[in-house]
């Protein structure tokens, strides 16, 4: 079997851990604040530390430590990913790239463009992550009014637009978001790998349009069941069957113990209020996530919805709820369950980026039945 194992680089800026108040827990890249260790704040004045330096950094240890690549996130507060891609490529050797964007701010021939050069520039090492949005404050940060089903119909639309122009043949196109006339790649760039495709998205629209599109249907951690009845509406909806990603946070430590102290440390400075908080927007992952939480919590442990899978970390931090606590051998155990359950790939976080991608990567990827300790491909 070949599992992908990515790891997460933290475009927000990083921060030392769980255990520290989460108004300090959102690093913003280029904004410096108290308790990032990068970007940061040295004995009150602005350190000399380039934030790419230390993304850099995050990516050359991955690579080391096992992963395939990286997820380079984007957010209205981070650096471009696209733009870090192209500055990291020279800092890595086999490591692919995995690029989030929502295509409803590029024309597709733009993309294709992009795209095709950073795969002539680095031997073909970008993966898309196609994210659509959720909605809300965050989507009216774009400008972007455009309604959620229709906006899963815009992004399926600009891939037919992508894939079609990919290939240097003159292509025409009159849809309903984007209009091409004899729109081609030059030959100069026609003819590169086109990159792999995550796309996620709960709804049955976004179900409807990674049937069409998708090489890999990438989802939050969810409780393990509901995770395969997801996988199994996918396949229902799709007209070719795609692999399958999860997307995880991990708190791995040499005993359940450990991990748990971390958790509960952490947990001192949740704001109660808001683990009651419903998320805005309009996205369904995020909803989903709500029917998972207690009325009443009474400490973290009431979040534990199966051994060791905790809907708490996105009290602690931003990001997704769901994740793994645990020994390095119970959480490489529930990634192996995970495998059996029909997923071809993971992208793992934890905080802080740097140190966590040498621990998961030395202590746990090698305990994974599937794996061997350098390649994660078997």
């Amino acid at each position: 079997m070949s599992i992908d194992v990515y790891w997460r680089i933290g475009m927000e800026g990083d921060h030392a851990s769980l255990r520290t108040p989460r108004r300090y827990n959102r690093g913003h890249a280029g904004g410096y604040r108290p308790g990032n260790i990068a970007p940061a704040i040295r004995h009150g004045a602005l350190d000399d530390y380039r934030y790419i330096d230390h993304m850099a950094a995050v990516a050359r240890a991955s690579e080391s430590a096992g992963f395939v690549g990286g997820l380079l996130p984007s957010f209205p507060i981070t650096d471009d990913p696209w733009a870090v891609a192209s500055a990291l490529a020279a800092e890595t050797s086999t490591y692919r790239f995995m690029v989030a964007f929502q295509p409803g701010f590029l024309h597709p021939v733009q993309a294709a463009r992009m795209s095709a050069s950073l795969q002539r520039a680095t031997g073909g090492r970008l993966v898309y992550n196609v994210i659509t949005g959720g909605g809300g404050p965050a989507q009216l940060w774009w400008g972007d009014k455009v309604a959620h089903d229709d906006r899963y119909a815009r992004t399926s639309e600009f891939l037919d637009v992508l894939r079609g122009v990919w290939d240097g043949k003159p292509f025409d196109h009159d849809g309903r978001f984007f209009r091409t006339e004899a729109a081609a790649l030059p030959p100069l760039l026609a003819g590169q790998p086109f990159p792999e495709v995550y796309f996620s998205g709960s709804s049955s629209a976004a179900v409807k349009a990674a049937g069409r599109h998708a090489d890999y249907y990438l989802s939050w951690l969810e409780p393990f069941a509901d995770l395969r009845a997801k996988f199994d509406r996918v396949r229902e909806h799709a007209d070719r069957a795609p692999k399958f990603a999860v997307r995880i946070d991990v708190l791995a430590r040499h005993t359940e113990e450990a991990a748990w102290a971390e958790i509960e440390q952490g947990w001192a400075f949740v704001d109660r209020d808001a683990a009651n908080r419903a998320a805005q927007g309009d996205s369904v992952g995020a909803a989903r996530i709500q029917g998972w939480v207690p009325e009443t919590i009474t400490g973290y442990r009431d979040l534990e919805v199966q051994p060791n899978v905790w809907c708490g970390f996105s009290l602690i931090r931003g990001g997704p709820a769901f994740g793994l606590v645990g020994s390095y051998e119970q959480v490489a155990e529930r990634l192996d369950q995970l495998l059996d359950l029909g997923v071809d790939a993971f992208i793992l976080a934890g905080n802080p980026h740097l140190e966590e991608a040498y621990r998961v990567g030395e202590e746990v990827l090698p305990l994974l039945r599937s794996t061997t300790h350098q390649g994660v491909r078997t």
